[in-house]
Formats: C-alpha cells, structure tokens, sequence
C-alpha cells in the first residue's frame, strides 16, 4: 500500500477513534460499581470499554473492508486476513472509573504483522496522536519527534507498576530504584498508550515495562518508531509484541537505559 493511502486511511481513523472519544467522554463520572466487571485480578472493565470497541469495529471495518481484529474486549476475528485492527478502546480504565484524567483509545492497523497505522487519542486531552508507515508522527497536525537527551540526570521516565504479575517485582523495583537515583523522575499515568505516545513527542525521554498486550502497545509502538524513536524488549531484542515488554526510548539515551534493564530481565520471556 502507498504512503498516500496510508496517510488517508490514518485520516480516516483519526476522525472515527475520535468519534468515540466523545462517546467515552459523555459517561465520565457516571459509572458506579455496580456496573463494573473484574475480567480478572485488578483488571476492570465497563460497558463503556464494550461498546467502544463496538464502535470502533463498525466504523474501522469500512476503512478497511475484510479486515480482521485483535480487540480486548472480544475475541479475535479474520485469523486469515492480511490486515488487522489491533484496538484498546479505553486503555486506563482504571483511571477513567476514578476519573484520573489520563486515558486513550489505542488502535493500530498492521499489514501482515506489519504495523502500518497507529492512532492514540488522549481523551480528556482532547489530543490527537497518529501514524503512519514512513510517515512520519503527528500530534494535533504537528510533526513530533522523540526527546534529543543524552544523559540520564536529564530525563524524565514513565513506567507501569505491575498490577497482576509480580513475578518480575524484584528486577522492576532494582530498576526502578536506580532510575529514582539517577533521573529528573519517574512517573506511572497508568495508560501504555499514553506513554508511549508521550514518548513520541518528547514529553517523556523513556519508558519501561512488562506484561503488556499487543493492544497495549500496538499503536504507540508505531507513533514513537515514526518520531524517530527506538522500540525493543526488556533484553534489547524485538520480541516485545510476543512477550510484552518493552523499553522506547530514543537512540541518544538508550544504551543508557538498557545497560540498567537487561541484566535485571536477561531470563525473561
């Protein structure tokens, strides 16, 4: 496909996630917990999430006719199909049933495994973050890039504190612990996407964390490679949509950061 349809059909999304940002935007401070389920161990959902995605899928499918989705809320469909929708249609849902105002709906379009579109909408932000292949990443119709920072003392880092899966806490909090030390700070908003797209745009220098899903991560992968930014796994490879970790960060502080990460995650998988 060309960058020209590319760019129309990131157009295109941008204008349908957007769509139901509002949708999501209108039930603010509305659901009470009894309308809350628990997917599993501190994992939340509302029928907010489902009829996102709903949306999402409905509108995404006539950009895209015959193309298949990897969503959160439901199972995956069009196995067999050269294009896929990967979607988080409100990624911190945490944070929107506490009213915390950071999060996003995540979606991204991969071609054969390949990510090709990327589009996060930071909600409350009213900020529209999106990509596409050889493109280039945007913010609100701004060219974005990734932080120039060289030295650690400069940076400011954003992380996800494990929620469910603590097999890993020791190694994270070593890393953590060293990055407290050695950093302007480190902050958890509680939303990947959000991160990553911060990433993108420079208002982090790096970011780190594990036990991730492809949906998690999909779309902001795409906004920071795009914005000239570096994206592995917790051990420098490029495994991290299959074992869900991951380290973005740009090119000039990131042999920094993996020299502190991978000896802690050199057994991960």
């Amino acid at each position: 496909m060309e960058s020209s349809s590319l760019e129309e059909i990131c157009c295109l999304t941008c204008k349908e996630v957007e769509a139901t940002a509002n949708f999501i935007k209108e039930h603010i401070g509305k659901i009470n917990n009894a309308q809350v389920e628990h997917k599993s161990f501190n994992s939340l959902v509302s029928f907010v999430d489902k009829a996102a995605e709903d949306l999402l899928k409905q509108s995404l499918i006539k950009i895209v006719p015959g193309s298949g989705f990897i969503a959160e809320e439901s199972e995956e469909t069009g196995c067999d199909a050269d294009y896929k929708w990967i979607i988080d249609p409100l990624d911190g849902t945490t944070n929107f049933l506490h009213q915390l105002p950071f999060f996003a709906i995540s979606v991204a379009l991969a071609y054969k495994d390949e990510l090709i579109v990327g589009v996060v909408f930071d909600i409350v932000h009213n900020d529209s973050f999106y990509a596409w292949k050889e493109g280039g990443s945007y913010l609100n119709g701004r060219k974005i890039s990734v932080s120039q920072n060289d030295k650690l003392g400069d940076c400011l880092v954003a992380t996800g504190f494990p929620y469910y899966d603590f097999t890993w806490m020791d190694s994270y909090l070593r890393c953590f612990r060293h990055f407290m030390h050695t950093t302007r700070g480190v902050r958890r908003i509680g939303s990947a996407a959000l991160d990553l797209a911060y990433v993108a745009c420079g208002r982090f220098d790096f970011y780190f964390e594990y036990s991730l899903q492809k949906w998690d991560m999909a779309a902001g992968i795409l906004l920071v490679t795009e914005a000239g930014g570096k994206i592995t796994d917790l051990k420098g490879n490029n495994n991290f949509l299959n074992n869900g970790s991951i380290i973005a960060s740009s090119d000039m502080i990131f042999s920094k950061v993996l020299e502190v990460i991978k000896p802690e995650f050199s057994n991960y998988t």
